[in-house]
């Protein structure tokens, strides 16, 4: 295990130098290139980009789900690269939340069993007070009895939004978790997530397309090409859709 000795007290993730290519000679392809980011902890970072900009490869790599080509990813003081498969997975599932537009709930468990799945796997017992507050304030409590199938597109993302929360995870990686969803029920999620940071201080990084689920953010990051070209705080919707629009027409007229 590596510790990263200018790594501060406050920084939940932090890639450096981050490069991932798939593919090798002539057709090798860089989803990132040299990307160099930290996030905070205690706070909400929305990234976004167009189509190949590496928004998915940057999130999969500071999870710990793809190894870099090179470069290094600290969760915290940990740097990943030190760490063995077994390690990489013991630390995913104790210290980090995923959330994903997909769900990937288990049908054949009931909502509270894959609210409770992660503890399982980790052998852990459950803290009934954390859990309690989590389905209380996800608005799951009438339906813990429940197939995934037996629910709708909301309810099945709060489920996955639960599972995420209930070992404490120090960062949630969310990709695309309100594609799918209505405007009202992804409103819903986006101030569930919100309020993960504002009353937990949990950290939480978000791929979207979406500049409106981009403004709940503290942060806007926005990527092309594998490198990131803004770093916007708290940009707001209008600002968002102005600098996505301006990253487009400028690919236009270098294309």
């Amino acid at each position: 295990m590596s510790v990263y000795v200018g790594q501060t007290v406050d920084t939940a993730v932090r890639v450096e130098q981050l490069t991932r290519t798939y593919g090798t000679g002539p057709q090798a392809v860089a989803a990132l290139a040299g990307v160099d980011v930290s996030f905070h902890r205690g706070t909400f970072t929305a990234v976004m980009g167009p189509s190949g900009s590496g928004k998915s490869t940057l999130l999969q790599t500071a999870a710990g789900l793809d190894r870099p080509t090179s470069g290094r990813v600290f969760v915290g003081a940990t740097e990943l690269s030190g760490l063995s498969e077994t390690k990489l997975t013991k630390l995913r599932r104790d210290r980090i939340g995923f959330i994903f537009q997909a769900f990937n709930l288990v049908n054949a468990l009931t909502v509270e069993e894959n609210i409770l799945l992660p503890l399982r796997l980790a052998g852990a017992s459950p803290d009934h007070a954390w859990l309690n507050h989590v389905i209380d304030r996800v608005g799951l409590r009438e339906r813990l009895r429940h197939r995934p199938s037996a629910l709708s597109g909301g309810q099945q993302q709060r489920v996955a939004i639960a599972r995420a929360l209930a070992t404490r995870p120090e960062v949630i990686f969310c990709d695309e978790p309100t594609g799918a969803l209505d405007t009202e029920t992804a409103a819903d999620v986006l101030t569930l997530l919100r309020a993960v940071v504002d009353e937990n201080r949990q950290t939480v990084v978000m791929v979207t397309h979406d500049p409106v689920a981009a403004s709940y953010a503290d942060r806007v990051l926005v990527l092309a090409d594998g490198r990131i070209v803004r770093d916007l705080p708290q940009p707001g919707v209008e600002r968002i859709a102005e600098q996505l629009a301006s990253l487009g027409r400028r690919r236009v007229v270098n294309s």
